[in-house]
């Protein structure tokens, strides 16, 4: 495979491979456009099966976040790097420098920060070769709440759009995942009145749950079958296929798990069906926002003052979704293209 033939390829400006003998990094850099500013994503750490595989991912990930980013409203556009190794076993802090000098030879290009396998520890090993990297150790702040609270305001719109309703009183939502965003995120609809539903393969999280929010714990196979209102898919990536949408009997699914459509048909189903999705790199976003914000002058009002303006961008997309027929992650998408060719 080439990265020019390859599917992932979208006119993507620039993919660097990048090499370090003597810590053992071997990393692929994707720019994909940075028509709204420097592309900025996180570096992913992952044991690839094959090289063909890192390629595709971080193709895959870095256009991603040129469309998050845009449907952000941040000055930023996409970009994802990518070290073919095991977190566990491989890195090292000078392996982790030897990744910052990759970076750092973009020239500013690319803005790095943590993702699946790398931690602030590791982003403060990153800075000591370049200044072009967020979410250092002493630096940054956990994105998790601000992640949460973009979901927790995304679920009110999609709720006052799909149900009519301006408050969460009795709404029943079935959350799947309690991690540090999705236990977050389960204790703000709790405390805005929404009966909860969870499921996770962490017993102690659901039993905590249980105990300290009333809610109702369900195995994590039969969480998509739960006569809920919202379906708030806050774990594992691919969730919605064609077994699971056939299970659902929420009209809504809104939560932070990334790539939650199992393949693009999949967001056309789930219209099919009458059901209301909220774009996971919509309503997930607020991580990313608060990482911009982050820095000596953090305002922690402004930072979640824009991160409440995700119900806004839902609000535009499902107007659009409406006016057009089509499904909200189409018109999501075609929104953030607007956004980022109209900045070129």
């Amino acid at each position: 495979m080439t990265v020019f033939t390859t599917s992932h390829f979208a006119d993507h400006e620039q993919v660097v491979f990048a090499s370090d003998a003597e810590t053992g990094l071997r990393a692929v850099l994707a720019v994909h456009n940075t028509n709204r500013g420097p592309a900025l994503g996180g570096c992913r750490m992952w044991a690839y099966e094959s090289e063909e595989a890192a390629i595709a991912d971080v193709l895959r990930l870095s256009r991603g976040m040129t469309y998050k980013n845009a449907l952000a409203d941040l000055p930023w556009g996409g970009g994802k790097s990518v070290i073919i190794a095991d977190a566990k076993t491989d890195k090292t802090p000078e392996m982790m420098r030897a990744m910052g000098r990759a970076v750092e030879r973009l020239g500013g290009r690319y803005i790095v920060a943590e993702d699946v396998g790398t931690t602030p520890d590791d982003m403060l090993a990153v800075s000591a070769e370049t200044a072009h990297v967020r979410g250092v150790k002493g630096v940054g702040f956990d994105p998790s709440p601000a992640t949460a609270f973009g979901c927790f305001v995304g679920i009110k719109r999609s709720v006052e759009e799909r149900l009519g309703r301006a408050n969460l009183e009795g709404v029943k939502v079935a959350v799947q995942g309690l991690g540090h965003v999705g236990y977050d995120l389960a204790q703000q609809l709790r405390d805005a009145g929404a009966d909860l539903v969870v499921s996770d393969i962490d017993e102690g999280a659901v039993a905590r749950a249980k105990t300290e929010l009333g809610a109702t714990p369900v195995p994590f196979d039969q969480i998509y079958s739960q006569d809920v209102d919202v379906f708030a898919p806050c774990a594992l990536g691919a969730i919605l296929n064609d077994q699971t949408i056939a299970q659902l009997k929420a009209k809504i699914v809104a939560g932070s798990a990334n790539n939650q459509l199992a393949e693009e048909r999949h967001g056309q189903a789930l219209a099919d069906k009458g059901v209301l999705y909220a774009p996971d790199y919509v309503i997930n976003a607020g991580g990313v926002i608060h990482i911009y914000h982050e820095g000596a002058d953090y305002d922690r009002q402004a930072a979640f003052g824009h991160v409440g303006r995700i119900a806004e961008t839902l609000g535009e997309i499902y107007e659009r979704a409406a006016k057009n027929g089509e499904p909200t992650h189409v018109a999501a998408d075609r929104i953030a293209e607007e956004r980022f060719a109209n900045a070129a």
